[in-house]
C-alpha cells in the first residue's frame, strides 16, 4: 500500500505509526495492496476553509475525508485488472481540534487522534453516520479497528 502521512507540527504524532494503523484498517476492510491514500495534518484555518468550501459547514472540524472511488460498508473500491493503481482519496486532520475534543471527551490526544484516523478511513470506504443506525454501525467498526492496536473508542 502507498499511504502518505504528512509531518505534523506536533512532535508527539508519529506518521509511521499512523501509516501502519491505516494499513491494518485497509487490509481488514478488504482493500487491495495496490491502493494509495494521503493523510494531511492541517491548521484550524485551513480545515475551516475546506469544511466551508466542500461540506457547506462553518468553522473548523477534526477530520475531513474526500473519497475518490465509490464505496459502501463492506464493499471497498477495487482496482480494475490491468488498470491503474487504486487511489482512495485524501484525509485532512486538524490536531488542534482533535486536542480540543480530547479534552472535551476526557480522552487522551492519542486516543482521539487514532479515532479520527479510523473515522476518516471509514468515510473513504463509504461508511457514514447520517442516521442512528449508520452511526452505531460505524462506531462499532471503529471500535473493532482501534482494538487491533490496543486502543479504545470513547
Amino acid at each position: 500500500m502507498n499511504i502518505a502521512v504528512s509531518e505534523s507540527e506536533r512532535g508527539d504524532v508519529d506518521p509511521g505509526a499512523i501509516t501502519d494503523f491505516i494499513e491494518v484498517v485497509l487490509r481488514a476492510e478488504g482493500v487491495s495492496d495496490d491502493a494509495s491514500l494521503a493523510v494531511t495534518f492541517t491548521s484550524v484555518d485551513d480545515i475551516a476553509d475546506l469544511n466551508e468550501r466542500f461540506m457547506g459547514k462553518t468553522g473548523p472540524t477534526d477530520v475531513l475525508s474526500f473519497p475518490i472511488e465509490d464505496a459502501s460498508p463492506g464493499n471497498p473500491p477495487q482496482a480494475l485488472d490491468g488498470g491503474p493503481p487504486l487511489v482512495l482519496g485524501d484525509i485532512f486532520i486538524c490536531n488542534d481540534v482533535v486536542d480540543t475534543h480530547a479534552t472535551e471527551y476526557e480522552s487522551s490526544f492519542d486516543e482521539e487522534l487514532y479515532l479520527m484516523v479510523v473515522h476518516g478511513v471509514l468515510h473513504i470506504l463509504g461508511w457514514d453516520h447520517t442516521d442512528d443506525r449508520e452511526a452505531a454501525a460505524m462506531e462499532s467498526r471503529e471500535a473493532t479497528h482501534l482494538a487491533t492496536v490496543g486502543r479504545t473508542r470513547r
